[in-house]
């Protein structure tokens, strides 16, 4: 497991192994998100890129009766 050292001006290096795995590119977003006593860096996506990312769901799911169209 790769460790990073927080600078003086609080930045962090993304280890080379991480981010080639990850594919992230310099300039990309990443949402920092803290969740109980650790911290997690979640890539931000286009929007463009979510097209279709959920192309054959099944939604023939039985809804409340409130909830009907």
């Amino acid at each position: 497991m790769d460790q990073v050292k927080i600078s003086p001006k609080f930045q962090v290096v993304i280890p080379k192994a991480v981010r080639e795995s990850l594919g992230l590119v310099a300039g990309q977003r990443l949402q920092v998100v803290p969740y109980g006593n650790r911290i997690e860096l979640v890539p931000v996506s286009d929007i463009g890129e979510m097209r279709g990312c959920v192309a054959g769901i099944d939604t023939s799911l039985e809804r409340e009766p409130d909830r009907r169209l």
